[in-house]
């Protein structure tokens, strides 16, 4: 810790070595004389504006006495929010997280400033100061003694968001601790929060969660679409929400017909699909309705597509094709649902693929940034899937240069986003094909089983032994 003496013995030495009176060294930090003499004389306590020029004047790196700036404006004074909350933003801008964390920690001694700690994390919650705004949640969220208070919940909500990544088992986690606070959120962030828990759950393929979990969405959309439609409610309220109120319902029912589809009961599928393919009922008409209820009914009549698929109906193949070629936010799960009805029932999809070979590839980079309405968890686990089932439409097929190429790719990914039911499933498809691999091709794969494994030697044993 730096005391006070050494920024007045510095400057001090700083005087003397230059040669100036306290009006010069005021007009080169850009501070009148008055606050460099009360500096001097240790009367008055800095705004972090004028330590910054000071800083910069005694050439010294930029936060060099934060820690001490913690030490004389927290610690030895009365606390003054004033000068801590400008403190805390450039702490942020930064990336001085240590020093929020001590400053944070000084002052939740007193309660007083929970809300205040609050407003200035959700300033850089949307800022995108995300690591400094996950300490003050943190430390907030720790601070509330009424464990039922709303500002907790909303506290764990936003670390939850904060904590979602590319490791599936750190999601997983994240959604478990996060979703017993779901019912002491206010009533409309309650609709936001289920959807990106279930977005979380379909990521992982936990799919009884996420039919429990859009059942509830739904459920709950229901009650806020009557409420809005009444003559007394006050349409501002749903301002907050970040989408328009009725598509949480359809969201529902989109989530469960997923859900459906995964547990190949098509028929069912359908049935939810035709309830978001009719949005007649939706009585707004603004620029931001009218994109959902386009998107929504566009996602229906997909769907209702892949479900025909999904039952052998081989006639529809180009017509979805067509479809997803169309919108480039639907080319990879367009492939993925063409490969697995491919896979199912032995369709000829070579020239679909060829012609979406090229558009495919920047969703099977480790890295795949790509804006898009999914989250980056769904495309993640959807990238990894379909490149299962291209790897085995191609060995299938005896095409097996392209088949390994995709199982290779799908391992790296599927270890990228530690997703170990995945890793099993290219382990188990590659030793089914490996007499067709070539030596090259053998050894990349034992270099991917190895390397990524070297610190968890445990796994990679389960992996192998579980072939």
């Amino acid at each position: 810790m730096i005391y006070t003496t050494t920024i007045r013995s510095e400057l001090e030495d700083y005087i003397e070595r230059e040669g100036l009176n306290l009006s010069q060294l005021g007009r080169r930090a850009g501070l009148n004389a008055g606050t460099v003499s009360s500096l001097m004389k240790g009367s008055r306590v800095l705004a972090v504006d004028q330590l910054d020029r000071i800083t910069r004047v005694l050439g010294l790196p930029e936060g060099y006495y934060y820690e001490h700036y913690i030490q004389e404006c927290i610690v030895e004074t009365v606390p003054n929010w004033r000068r801590i909350r400008p403190f805390l933003f450039r702490c942020a801008e930064l990336d001085c997280l240590n020093c929020i964390r001590q400053s944070v920690q000084l002052l939740l001694d007193n309660l007083t400033y929970s809300p205040l700690l609050f407003e200035v994390a959700e300033e850089f919650f949307n800022a995108g100061k995300w690591k400094a705004a996950a300490i003050l949640y943190e430390s907030v969220a720790a601070s509330e003694r009424r464990q039922h208070s709303e500002r907790l919940a909303f506290c764990q909500y936003r670390l939850y968001l904060l904590r979602l990544g590319d490791n599936q088992e750190n999601n997983l986690q994240a959604a478990i601790q996060f979703e017993p606070f779901v019912e002491r959120l206010d009533e409309l962030d309650q609709l936001d929060a289920l959807r990106e828990l279930a977005n979380t759950y379909k990521s992982l393929q936990r799919w009884d969660k996420v039919d429990e979990i859009a059942a509830e969405l739904g459920a709950k959309a229901k009650i806020q679409l009557r409420l809005a439609s009444q003559p007394e409610a006050g349409r501002e309220a749903y301002n907050k929400l970040k989408r328009p109120l009725f598509a949480y319902l359809a969201f529902s029912d989109l989530l469960r017909g997923g859900v459906c589809d995964a547990r190949g009961a098509y028929e069912e599928a359908l049935e939810y699909a035709y309830r978001y393919a009719d949005l007649s009922w939706v009585e707004d008409s603004d620029e931001e309705t009218g994109k959902w209820v386009q998107l929504f009914e566009g996602w229906a009549k997909a769907n209702i597509l892949v479900c025909k698929l999904m039952i052998g109906n081989e006639s529809v193949l180009y017509e979805y094709a067509e479809l997803i070629e169309s919108d480039e936010e639907e080319i990879l799960i367009g492939i993925l649902n063409i490969t697995k009805a491919a896979n199912r029932f032995a369709f000829n999809i070579d020239i679909i693929l060829e012609k979406f070979k090229f558009r495919l590839m920047p969703y099977f980079s480790l890295q795949s940034n790509s804006a898009c309405i999914y989250t980056p968890q769904i495309i993640d686990e959807e990238s990894t899937e379909c490149c299962y089932q291209l790897a085995y439409y191609y060995l299938w097929n005896k095409l097996y240069s392209e088949g390994f190429r995709y199982v290779l790719t799908g391992l790296e990914k599927a270890k990228f986003i530690n997703n170990e039911a995945r890793i099993l499933s290219f382990v188990r498809l590659f030793e089914q094909y490996r007499d067709y691999a070539s030596f090259d091709i053998q050894r990349q794969y034992q270099n991917s089983m190895t390397k990524g494994f070297v610190q968890d030697e445990k796994k990679i044993s389960r992996i192998i032994s579980s072939k």
